[in-house]
């Protein structure tokens, strides 16, 4: 029985109004988790950080972001997603205003330890969102709500003009005042999730920390985690390094490349939300399977050589349009395999989606901060911009054998996986 039939009090509407709100919040959320991919270019100047400086800022939000995903899941099924999502916008909004008055490198970094906060609020929203809903619709629900990483391109089309006009301090207060008023719009047009309600109805105690954890010790949390590494932190990456490697391999402007890389974002966010409901009706794994194939192929034509590098590339090699149709199929079905992932967990986690999730989650986020820095040495090593896409057919392969030889495995035992994540 789901805790949907076990909790009689929720009306009608309720689902719908907890998702929509949901994702509209996680949307701006994104927005301010990457706020510094455009402030912090102007802070750059500012301040005249060297490359590792820039580097460390940008990228403290995203590791932040990540690792207290898994507290923040945990404070979830403690407190109520409603709460703990409020108070974690409020905070974020917090750290972001007081951004706008950091003078120095070190105060900076500090601020950018509170805007990580934003980042988390993923774990929170999936395992506040996850309980509206029964089984066989959760994967279109967080498919939905994920699909609020268009927050990022948000930021990307919006911040910038903010910023020639009035300065990137006006960026950070503005971004900050958007959020405190959405958290404050959460908090009253929103009830607590189905599952905190009825734990409170009963007067059930909260697990332990070590209780959280004890899914931890299944490695198919980790199986999972790894995925979620590829699909989200491979895309969130590849978002990141696009300009680079379009300016540095084919000559491309850095506007061009900026608006190619903003295109690459959006569709990729939004069909997020068409992978959780192609995971309902077809199946998560045969999502995660198709996912991994199609992304084995595109990686292995990508990391062929440019057939353009300022006139010295190999005539045979990947020419411009090829890599744009390849890199934005790929996109695509990195999507669909985020939506995938996170159909997985409610299945078989029903009882740890903010734990199980908070961890999945954070190997997503630290993705997208360990491959750029792996993009940036491997290149420096090798001295082919392709090499990244090498190291990420490696992930790829690595992750279809290791999903196959599992599914197997559970065949040959006799087990089966829960329908919803068939």
């Amino acid at each position: 029985m789901s805790v949907i039939e076990k909790s009689q009090s929720m009306s009608a509407g309720e689902p719908a109004k907890a998702l929509w709100i949901s994702t509209v919040a996680f949307t701006l959320c994104f927005a301010v988790w990457t706020i510094f991919a455009i402030i912090g270019i102007r802070i750059k100047q500012d301040l005249g950080l060297n490359e590792a400086e820039f580097g460390l800022l940008v990228g403290t939000p995203v590791l932040t972001g990540s690792l207290v995903r898994i507290v923040l899941g945990i404070w979830t099924g403690r407190y109520g997603g409603r709460l703990v999502y409020t108070l974690t916008m409020l905070a974020a909004a917090l750290a972001t205003f007081l951004l706008s008055y950091a003078q120095t490198y070190t105060q900076m970094l500090i601020a950018g330890l509170g805007v990580g906060l934003a980042g988390g609020s993923f774990a929170v929203g999936v395992a506040y969102v996850s309980p509206f809903f029964p089984a066989e619709k959760q994967g279109t629900a967080l498919g939905i709500f994920g699909a609020g990483n268009v927050g990022a391109a948000v930021t990307k089309f919006a911040a910038p003009f903010v910023l020639l006009a009035w300065g990137w301090q006006a960026v950070a207060e503005i971004w900050a005042v958007g959020l405190a008023l959405m958290a404050i719009v959460f908090w009253f047009t929103t009830t607590d999730d189905p599952a905190y309600r009825l734990r409170r109805e009963r007067g059930a105690a909260s697990k332990s920390f070590a209780q959280e954890f004890v899914p931890l010790q299944n490695v198919q949390v980790w199986r999972f985690s790894l995925y979620y590494f590829f699909a989200f932190g491979g895309f969130v990456a590849l978002s990141l390094w696009l300009p680079r490697y379009l300016v540095g391999v084919y000559g491309f402007s850095l506007e061009t490349a900026g608006m190619i890389a903003a295109a690459y974002s959006i569709p990729g966010s939004i069909f997020r939300a068409f992978g959780g409901v192609l995971s309902d009706k077809k199946g998560a794994r045969s999502v995660m399977y198709t996912m991994l194939a199609v992304s084995a192929v595109a990686t292995l034509i990508l990391s062929l050589p440019a057939a353009s590098g300022g006139g010295s590339g190999p005539a045979f090699g990947i020419t411009p349009v090829i890599f744009i149709v390849v890199i934005f199929v790929l996109g695509f079905f990195m999507s669909l395999g985020k939506a995938a992932v996170y159909k997985h967990i409610p299945a078989y986690y029903p009882e740890n989606v903010g734990a199980v999730g908070g961890v999945v989650g954070m190997m997503g986020g630290l993705g997208g901060f360990i491959l750029p820095i792996a993009f940036g040495l491997l290149k420096d090593m090798t001295g082919l911009w392709s090499s990244c896409f090498l190291l990420l057919f490696a992930i790829v392969v690595i992750s279809l054998i290791w999903m196959h030889l599992s599914v197997k495995q559970l065949s040959r035992q006799g087990h089966s996986a829960p329908v919803a994540a068939t």
